[in-house]
């Protein structure tokens, strides 16, 4: 018995894992041996190939293709038509499959629309991947990148909100009021 929402266009191969609660909109495609956690939701047109790891509570928004290589860790949100690659250096001649590059999304963190995540990287907790960033390298916990190549500009809580960091290295989520410190280039929650 299933127990997850699939609309009728999504088409659900044999041998994937899909936790309970999750919904899997129009026109959708969860390929054999994809693993997606409880309670996220897959949005329209989008492909989640094999291999893939979605933990629990991940978004993804419409127009998303999640590749071999690609695991979101929980509370991930994937932006609408964000892009994710699995191999570096592609050509239609020649057949790498055996070469796909791991894409690790830590926990909390959040793509922006039309984002492009080159393979290979790590994106850490609670980061914040500004629309339309082009990320070709790892990106730290709380940082905040924009741009092609991306670059840091700053930190953000976990909630997603700029966190302006004091003299003594104290900042403050202005929606949570959660308080942070920064130190040696690492955001710690307090």
């Amino acid at each position: 018995m299933k127990n997850y929402f699939a609309h009728t266009t999504a088409v659900i191969d044999e041998n994937c894992s899909i936790g309970e609660g999750t919904k899997i909109w129009h026109f959708s495609h969860i390929m054999s041996d994809a693993t997606i956690g409880k309670q996220c939701n897959i949005g329209q047109n989008v492909v989640v190939s094999p291999k893939v790891v979605l933990g629990k509570n991940v978004k993804v928004q419409n127009n998303v293709s999640i590749y071999t290589g690609v695991v979101c860790e929980d509370d991930v949100f994937l932006g609408p038509s964000m892009v994710f690659t699995n191999i570096t250096n592609p050509r239609s001649a020649v057949v790498r499959k055996n070469k796909y590059q791991k894409t690790l999304v830590k926990k909390g963190a959040s793509i922006g629309a039309n984002a492009t995540i080159i393979c290979g990287n790590t994106i850490g907790e609670f980061a914040l991947i500004g629309a339309g960033a082009v990320v070709t390298k790892n990106v730290l916990p709380y940082a905040l990148v924009v741009g092609n190549p991306s670059k840091q500009i700053g930190w953000v809580s976990e909630y997603g909100h700029t966190l302006e960091f004091d003299k003594n290295g104290l900042a403050t989520c202005t929606e949570s009021r959660q308080h942070y410190q920064l130190k040696n280039n690492t955001v710690i929650k307090l």
